[in-house]
């Protein structure tokens, strides 16, 4: 992984975003994404693919669903920065992580 490519990767509302909860949550669906950034499919799938191009994200098709972890080749190095950066940063992402963490009472209305 090449910083550049990475940091460049990030330079991006959207993906840095969708890298934060991905990060917090380890496993995410699109339709949970879309749910925590209010955005539509389209718009929400092209970000995470250029998140899974620059090897940043892994994603497994489950049926109708695509699901995003960190790639487990990432290097150390990335991992920490991500990790880091939502660890000191959670007022960025907080509002779209209270949208995707499970609500029990909520249907399962996506995957």
């Amino acid at each position: 992984m090449n910083p550049c490519k990475f940091y460049k990767c990030l330079a991006d509302d959207t993906r840095l975003h969708s890298l934060m909860l991905i990060s917090r949550v380890e496993e995410a669906c699109v339709c949970e994404l879309m749910a925590a950034m209010e955005l539509d499919q389209p718009k929400m799938s092209r970000h995470l693919a250029e998140l899974r191009k620059c090897g940043i994200l892994q994603d497994e098709r489950r049926g109708k669903w695509v699901y995003y972890r960190l790639h487990p080749d990432l290097p150390s190095w990335a991992v920490k920065v991500i990790q880091d950066t939502a660890e000191h940063n959670p007022d960025y992402y907080q509002a779209a992580l209270k949208r995707i963490l499970p609500n029990p009472t909520a249907d399962n209305i996506c995957c």
